[in-house]
């Protein structure tokens, strides 16, 4: 069974951080890339970031470059997104995903792991 379960989020004032982890069954994790996507009410659904397997490069969505850091523990099976300076634009709810085996890094298409996504929200 593939899960991947994310915890976190809440309610913070703009200008505040907040931590998000996503923690994967291990055959779920092994070997692949990780992404972070959210989606807004009425929106679509938009990628945040993204790791490889091995860590070495990262990617982000111009909206969130500077502010905010992915990064992987693969001992713990856990991806996390550091979010920092963060504005209202950036509520939406947050969902981690695991990449197939080679696709590119930004498109959800690209992603067959989804958790079920944890509701971050900014307050002005």
């Amino acid at each position: 069974q593939v899960q991947l379960v994310e915890s976190g989020g809440g309610l913070v004032q703009a200008g505040g951080s907040l931590r998000l982890s996503c923690a994967a069954s291990g055959r779920t994790f092994r070997g692949y890339a990780m992404g972070w996507f959210r989606q807004a009410p009425g929106k679509e659904r938009e990628f945040v970031a993204a790791i490889p397997w091995s860590g070495e490069s990262t990617y982000y969505a111009d909206s969130v470059k500077g502010r905010f850091t992915i990064s992987r523990d693969n001992a713990k099976n856990t991806v996390y997104l550091q979010m920092n300076s963060l504005k209202p634009e950036d509520t939406a709810v947050y969902y981690c995903a695991r990449r197939t085996y080679s696709g590119n890094y930004y498109s959800a298409g690209e992603y067959n792991y989804w958790g079920q996504g944890t509701q971050v929200t900014v307050s002005s």
